[in-house]
């Protein structure tokens, strides 16, 4: 019987054939987690990107909630009752619409997990564990 018809692990392969095959395993096994490893992290990424953005916003619309509460200030010095009235309300509606947007953008950034592949690190574990395994057979 020729090497092309034996099975793949028959007991009489030599040693390097047996390093030969680990070594291509291992190989493929690392191309494997490096794949999965990058399809995590550009799901956090995105995750990560809109929290961002929501922040930025809630940022933007904060300074102008600010600055309306100035022109609220001015205008309650400058006048009696209407005008710093209605520049009180829109102040008012600014920063209601910067707490939703913070707190949008918190829940996204929750949502992303840490930064960490933990899937692929976690295989990364079991595949070690199961080499070590085998190697103690």
């Amino acid at each position: 019987m020729s090497r092309a018809e034996r099975q793949p692990h028959a007991a009489d392969d030599s040693v390097g054939v047996l390093v030969s095959r680990a070594s291509q395993q291992i190989s493929e096994l690392v191309r494997e987690e490096m794949r999965l490893a990058r399809a995590e992290m550009t799901q956090k990424g995105k995750h990560y990107g809109k929290g961002g953005g929501f922040f930025g916003a809630a940022g933007i619309i904060g300074f102008l909630a600010l600055q309306a509460l100035t022109a609220t200030c001015i205008a309650a010095l400058a006048l009696v009752l209407p005008v710093w009235a209605s520049a009180l309300i829109i102040t008012a509606a600014l920063g209601i619409v910067a707490a939703v947007t913070g707190l949008a953008g918190r829940k996204q950034i929750a949502r992303a997990g840490t930064p960490a592949p933990e899937q692929t690190i976690d295989s990364v574990k079991a595949d070690l564990a199961e080499i070590k395994e085998k190697a103690h057979r």
